[in-house]
């Protein structure tokens, strides 16, 4: 499996920004009247992509399933004020589904990722061992010290 090195390549980031853009067409309309749920439904709309861009860039696997986990629980909160925008009447029934449809995949992608984050080996960028210019030097100058004083030694 191929290593992800940017957050823009992740399936559930970019579902989940799919969904942002999903909120802000349906709350463009003239009959989305309510301007206090407007900017709810928006603010709720943009966290699930941007915590998991956040955890991502965090550098450790748990900061990033801590992230995930917020951006899954955020993405029940859009779907949440989905409800109250469809019985206002400020989406009509189709829009409503395919609403409930894209936090549903979107919520299924994010666990899905988190289960695989969880099981993985790598801890994160701040567990990488980053091994100094000299230690390899000291190593040699440990196992071989003949081979050190021939190369190594000024």
């Amino acid at each position: 499996m191929a290593t992800i090195s940017k957050f823009e390549d992740l399936i559930c980031w970019q579902k989940a920004r799919e969904l942002a853009n999903f909120v802000f067409d349906i709350t463009d309309n003239s009959q989305f009247k309510d301007f206090d749920l407007k900017r709810q439904i928006r603010r709720a709309a943009i966290s699930p992509m941007s915590n998991i861009a956040e955890g991502f860039d965090r550098g450790t696997k748990g900061e990033f399933v801590d992230a995930l986990f917020i951006a899954k629980g955020e993405v029940g909160e859009v779907r949440c004020q989905l409800y109250i925008s469809s019985d206002r009447r400020y989406v009509d029934i189709s829009k409503f589904q395919s609403g409930l449809a894209l936090t549903d995949e979107c919520s299924r992608l994010i666990q899905s990722f988190v289960d695989k984050v969880k099981g993985g080996s790598k801890q994160g960028l701040q567990f990488k061992k980053i091994y100094k210019p000299y230690d390899q030097f000291e190593s040699l100058k440990q196992y071989a010290p003949d081979v050190y004083e021939k190369y190594y030694k000024k």
